[in-house]
């Protein structure tokens, strides 16, 4: 994988959510945009977000958590939770905060569309 600014998150976040149904203030209060993205390793386009996932971020002013989550030991009941929780079966899969609410959810997207839905998000309530 190539190495990315974002922030991976860690077992015990991760836990949380699944316990709790969504991820902790320390992630979703991160800064005023976050977008956490859960993912496993091998998808395509997950590889082709890396390149200008950074940027990207620093542009729409986003704190940025990612999962990979098929290479965790909590493997299983973490893609159950995403897909029967969360309501998604597609990797990428990315939710997005504006200060600690849940704005949108895309799959994959470009890097304009990642942009603009930050963006979009933060005219709604100007």
């Amino acid at each position: 994988m190539q190495q990315v600014a974002a922030k991976k998150l860690d077992t015990a976040r991760c836990e949380r959510a699944m316990r709790e149904g969504e991820f902790g203030d320390e992630v979703i209060k991160a800064g005023p945009r976050v977008v956490v993205v859960l993912t496993q390793s091998w998808c395509p386009q997950w590889e082709m977000m890396l390149p200008w996932l950074d940027d990207a971020a620093r542009e729409a002013g986003a704190v940025v958590f990612y999962l990979e989550y098929d290479r965790e030991p909590f493997f299983e009941p973490f893609m159950t939770w995403k897909e029967d929780v969360l309501g998604n079966r597609s990797v990428p899969y990315l939710r997005y905060y504006r200060d600690g609410v849940l704005v949108a959810q895309t799959n994959y997207v470009s890097r304009a569309a990642f942009v603009a839905t930050m963006n979009r998000e933060a005219r709604r309530d100007s």
